[in-house]
């Protein structure tokens, strides 16, 4: 096993979309709905502090790998795709060091249904850093990427290139949540 320690810093802004899970009250409109519940679209842990689920980063990973569609050497047409898939961890909160309830707002005209295209729109605000950075740990577990941990690199550099994370990202048509990898560290045995 591979444990990898890497700083991801944010080269545009990253923006947030959680599930609201605040009840409408009784009589409220739409609008007073929105302002006051649109804070909890921002992940928080139980201090209130920002950050982002560790699943971002592994589904960022895993869809580099499926874009990028790479043989594996030796592998006939086997791709890097599984391995990434089924051998790559993140456990941890990637930590934004950020008051939630301090971030501010971008204020958007979309879809009231999330689906792009949607006939009906609303004003909608979502919780947006314009610049970030955090901490991630990966652990990787799959044979043919412990022996490749250059190539782990190489697939995260990708990834902040043109999949990102959170709302608006590349990878769903949008421009936000891309970083670059830095102080990228590799912990042979995850020791």
């Amino acid at each position: 096993m591979l444990k990898i320690e890497v700083d991801l810093v944010g080269v545009a802004p990253f923006s947030f979309s959680a599930p609201i899970k605040s009840p409408k009250n009784t009589g409220e409109t739409g609008d007073a709905y929105e302002e006051r519940t649109w804070r909890e679209r921002a992940h928080a842990d139980a201090d209130g502090v920002a950050f982002i689920p560790p699943q971002a980063l592994k589904n960022c990973l895993s869809d580099v790998a499926r874009f990028l569609s790479e043989s594996v050497p030796g592998k006939g047409k086997a791709t890097y795709t599984k391995h990434f898939e089924a051998g790559v961890m993140v456990i941890d909160p990637l930590s934004l060091g950020v008051p939630a309830d301090k971030i501010p707002c971008e204020r958007l005209y979309v879809p009231s249904d999330g689906r792009r295209g949607g006939g009906k729109r609303v004003w909608k605000n979502f919780p947006t850093l314009p610049t970030w950075q955090t901490h991630a740990t990966i652990y990787v577990l799959d044979i043919v990427l412990v022996d490749k941990p250059d190539k782990v690199k190489e697939y995260l550099v990708h990834a902040g290139k043109f999949i990102g994370m959170g709302r608006f990202r590349p990878r769903n048509n949008g421009f936000y949540g891309r970083f670059e990898a830095q102080n990228f560290e590799v912990v042979k045995n995850g020791k």
